[in-house]
């Protein structure tokens, strides 16, 4: 008998503590489990202004939400369900969040999230404080684990939940909200909570010029993260009638976040709306300042706005329509010429390349010239190992690998849309064995220069030593990664005119074992050949700097700009992209080193060309060049610049 009082008074203390969550919550946070059938599902929704009561009913083929809850949202319609957004078979998991402060009522259904009210500015009334209310009848088909926050109602099957409201001033819970005339300015009201979205009203009369508005300051938030608004003239000019306008400053809402996966939302969104009217196409835009934390230059920000129109179910932020202008590190700044929904969208990861559709073009035809002018190099290479040059082996081992690197990031971009995933992992790999190979390779020409120049009195190593560097060192990490896994598939490019269209190709993921691998891969590597790179030109122009040759301007250009290429400095200018410059320091470096190949076809040929113009001259830098590519030479004489050895 003690016992079976001691688990009714627990029970009773359960259901107790159950009615007092729901009674003491401002908002509400309902989830289930809907048990339906296999056949087409439906979401149908009946949302009308008032405080009465709301119900969450479902059957076989439906889940259904009805009521009187919302202070200006009236809403109906029924929405077609896709099964492959729902979890699983028979058995879906949501959940129904309303905030009276903001007039929001959202559904978050298996992956997918729909916007059954649009949040608006604080109503005068608000219909809260939502108390269970009587048991539906149980079903094989309905909600089952119903929830409120974290505490479960039943484990049992119900065809409906209902809950009933209460109609509360919602300057309970927040200062009283201001109406106004044009000349009203915001930061004479008090400051608000960080929780409490702020709308005004402003009626837009004939003798209308502008107005500068600025919102109200947040308890707990510092003054840097204010938000100015400036309407002007042409406003007035657009709407049809002596209509109010309504604008309200939200803060941390997560709804505008939602579908945001490689951006994020700034805490500040701004709604600016007349009332029965749409406005678009002014010819004089509306200035929305936002100021914010610091945002770092690798992230790029874009001004966006949400038009509920075209999509009411979802929320999806579109640039059309809005100019950036970015006013520092802290402060952007959004020139609109509609009325709508407005904030900073920051992207994260990747980065959005500006000119995208520009640079892959240059990059492809870059790319088919070099391969094309890395097979004629190939050919002049493998007639120069034929007269002994020893330095034509390795002159053919960087032709090769740079050849190679342009046939393969050729065609990145036509394997990656064909879609097959182990096809583009084994062509992410081969790009990046190509990539680390070529760097090898000149790091091979480098090392093997200062042989030349600074160690004349002993033997160059075999070629087979230089091979083994080139060819095969590149594979060990190549297969190191390969073994880790997930580092190598498809990789999309942002644009930042159009995040919608990515480019496509095989490289590493952008995820942070990808990341990892590259700055212990490609960016090391390339860091210490370009110091390296930097450093022999250094030396080689500090030996031949007092040469009767060098004295000629197109002899000196040759030189160096030969040497450059072959040395791998050109790279450097990735480490350049950044500050007002960026923009025309991508472009060269795309120019640069997508037609390396064909510059370094050039550049031997000219130099087979003026070999054979100086075979006659006595002493001259052809017959130089044959005496010191011979190991056994001793000879103090420097190298000379103009030598086909290089």
């Amino acid at each position: 008998m003690e016992a079976s009082f001691t688990k009714r008074l627990r029970g009773l203390s359960i259901f107790i503590f159950i009615l007092s969550k729901v009674s003491c919550d401002r908002d509400l946070h309902f989830c289930g489990t809907w048990r339906h059938g296999k056949h087409p599902l439906s979401l149908s929704f009946n949302i009308s202004p008032g405080c009465g009561q709301i119900a969450i009913a479902a059957n076989e083929s439906s889940l259904a939400v009805r009521g009187q809850i919302a202070a200006q949202c009236r809403r109906t319609g029924v929405h077609q369900l896709n099964h492959q957004a729902l979890e699983s078979d028979g058995e879906t998991r949501f959940c129904l969040h309303w905030e009276p402060l903001r007039d929001q009522l959202k559904l978050q259904m298996g992956v997918r999230n729909y916007t059954l009210c649009w949040p608006s500015g604080m109503p005068d009334s608000c219909c809260t404080y939502l108390s269970y209310g009587s048991n539906a009848p149980e079903a094989t088909y309905g909600i089952a684990d119903g929830m409120i926050e974290d505490d479960v109602i039943t484990r049992k099957t119900l065809t409906a939940y209902t809950f009933d409201g209460s109609t509360v001033k919602c300057t309970t819970f927040c200062p009283e909200q201001s109406h106004g005339d044009a000349q009203v300015k915001m930061t004479d009201h008090a400051s608000v909570a960080p929780l409490c979205d702020l709308s005004l009203e402003l009626e837009l009369k004939d003798d209308f010029t502008g107005v500068d508005i600025n919102s109200p300051p947040v308890e707990g938030v510092a003054p840097v993260s204010a938000t100015t608004i400036y309407l002007p003239q042409a406003l007035k000019q657009a709407v049809k009638n002596n209509s109010k306008m309504v604008y309200t400053f939200f803060k941390n809402n997560s709804i505008f976040q939602e579908g945001l996966k490689k951006e994020r939302v700034l805490d500040d969104v701004v709604e600016i709306s007349i009332e029965n009217e749409v406005i678009e196409d002014l010819p004089d835009p509306i200035r929305i300042g936002f100021h914010h934390d610091i945002i770092p230059k690798t992230h790029s920000r874009a001004c966006v706005s949400w038009d509920t129109r075209k999509e009411p179910m979802k929320v999806k932020w579109s640039m059309e329509g809005c100019r950036t202008q970015q006013r520092g590190t802290r402060h952007t700044e959004c020139l609109c010429d509609h009325l709508t929904y407005f904030t900073v969208l920051v992207q994260l990861e990747p980065r959005p390349v500006r000119h995208l559709l520009a640079l892959t073009a240059i990059t492809s035809l870059g790319c088919a010239v070099s391969f094309i002018s890395g097979i004629a190099l190939i050919v002049f290479l493998c007639r120069r190992r034929r007269t002994k040059d020893p330095t034509a082996a390795i002159h053919l081992g960087l032709a090769v690998s740079v050849t190679f690197l342009n046939l393969l990031f050729f065609f990145t971009g036509v394997l990656a849309n064909a879609g097959a995933q182990d096809l583009c992992v084994l062509v992410g790999a081969g790009l990046h064995y190509a990539l680390l190979s070529a760097f090898f390779w000149m790091g091979i020409e480098v090392l093997h220069s200062f042989w030349l120049v600074y160690m004349v009195f002993r033997p160059s190593p075999n070629i087979c030593v230089w091979n083994l560097l080139g060819f095969v060192l590149p594979a060990i990490p190549i297969i190191i990664l390969a073994g880790v896994g997930d580092i190598y598939g498809l990789r999309e490019v942002m644009s930042s005119q159009d995040n919608d269209n990515p480019f496509k190709m095989c490289w590493m993921k952008s995820n942070s074992k990808a990341l990892l691998a590259h700055y212990l891969t490609n960016t090391m590597v390339l860091a210490f050949l370009v110091s390296v790179g930097l450093l022999m030109l250094f030396l080689v122009y500090r030996e031949i700097r007092t040469r009767d040759d060098w004295r000629k301007n197109h002899v000196a250009f040759l030189s160096i700009w030969g040497l450059s290429c072959l040395f791998g400095t050109t790279w450097g200018l990735a480490f350049l992209d950044f500050g007002p410059f960026s923009d025309f320091i991508l472009f060269i470096s795309c120019i640069l080193n997508s037609f390396q190949g064909f510059l370094l076809m050039l550049r031997f040929f000219m130099l087979e060309w003026m070999r054979k113009h100086t075979m006659r001259i006595k002493d001259s830098p052809a017959n130089v060049c044959h005496v010191l590519a011979s190991p056994s030479t001793i000879s103090q004489e420097p190298l000379e610049p103009l030598c086909p050895s290089y």
